[in-house]
């Protein structure tokens, strides 16, 4: 074979192999509807509607018999479809903090044009590493494209940021960006709080039911309680009684999901996918007498979601709360003001 053969031959086989490795990955979507779009898919797209699954979507699209292959999930990018979260603080400092990012179109100018969706034209949040600390922020856009908002990072260390958005531009799909930031600081990683079906913040009791499912809808169900009495007057947060928000331990892939249409508690029911098997910590956003607070759990896919044993949760200061007969830890749990 001479040269000129030689190399188209090479050509054509690494294209072939990025365009398998390009595949689109399955949608979150009610149990029982057809897979949809998800963030992996450029803006030129059909637009997604906002109550067809969560904001960073999977999908399947292989090759005719060939194995699914899996899209990447949301907020492991900094940049994709033409569009780049730029933080101008990337190194915090721990406690009390002020974050200062903004979204870049292709061309590096900062966008200033966003659809609302859930009240907000932006959702942002900082999760710790270890996943011991979580925070949904709500940042204030300035005139020229500037996102700021306080932060506390309790403590020395590597987060995450993600970014949550949808571009005001005709067919734009739902983004979400992440990106590291490192808290500088001696740095001692807290371990990840056991599988459990119950979280306590507050005084309120939450209690997890249903599976996540690696590569198909299942239903996630969570209870509310206080006092050991079921809480049926939930208020409206984000447009919706419950927001829930997945991450996956090990590369903190981002998985948003909205609940299914339900009244004011004390169930909230979600549908979720996970990307795949794995361990992943859930963080439920609910809202009870003015007060936003944070319920999270630690749940397995490919697995028993919730199992025997005690989960716990921080409560409003972070500091460590038990569940009932749970080893004391921090998971994260916060009360918004």
């Amino acid at each position: 074979m001479n040269t000129g053969v030689r190399i188209t031959a090479f050509a054509a086989a690494l294209a072939a192999t990025f365009g398998t490795a390009y595949g689109v990955g399955k949608g979150v979507g009610p149990v029982g509807e057809p897979a949809k779009a998800g963030h992996g898919e450029h803006a030129a797209a059909q637009p997604q509607k906002e109550d067809e699954g969560a904001h960073a979507g999977h999908g399947e699209g292989s090759a005719e018999g060939s194995a699914p292959a899996a899209e990447i999930p949301g907020g492991l990018q900094v940049s994709e479809g033409g569009y780049t979260l730029a933080m101008e603080t990337p190194v915090p400092a721990a406690g009390e903090s002020v974050l200062k990012f903004s979204i870049k179109d292709a061309s590096g100018r900062k966008v200033t044009a966003f659809t609302t969706e859930h009240g907000k034209e932006l959702h942002f949040i900082v999760a710790s590493r270890d996943l011991d600390t979580f925070r949904h922020l709500h940042p204030v856009k300035a005139a020229d494209g500037t996102w700021t908002t306080p932060v506390d990072l309790p403590a020395a260390g590597g987060y995450k940021a993600f970014a949550d958005f949808k571009p005001a531009v005709p067919g734009a799909k739902g983004i979400t960006l992440g990106v590291d930031l490192s808290v500088p600081g001696a740095y001692a990683p807290k371990p990840l709080p056991t599988v459990a079906p119950t979280s306590t913040v507050d005084g309120y009791r939450v209690r997890l039911g249903g599976t996540l499912n690696p590569g198909r809808a299942g239903e996630l169900r969570l209870t509310v309680t206080k006092g050991g009495k079921p809480v049926t007057d939930l208020e409206p947060y984000l447009g919706a009684y419950g927001h829930l928000v997945a991450l996956r331990d090990g590369d903190l892939a981002y998985l948003h999901v909205h609940p299914n249409e339900g009244g004011p508690g004390p169930d909230v029911s979600f549908t979720a996918t996970a990307p795949s098997p794995g361990t992943y910590r859930l963080f439920l956003d609910f809202q009870h007498k003015g007060t936003v607070r944070t319920a999270a759990f630690t749940v397995t896919a490919g697995g028993a979601t919730v199992a025997p044993g005690a989960g716990t949760v921080g409560d409003a200061s972070g500091a460590p709360v038990p569940a009932a007969g749970g080893a004391m830890h921090d998971a994260g749990g916060h009360t918004h003001g």
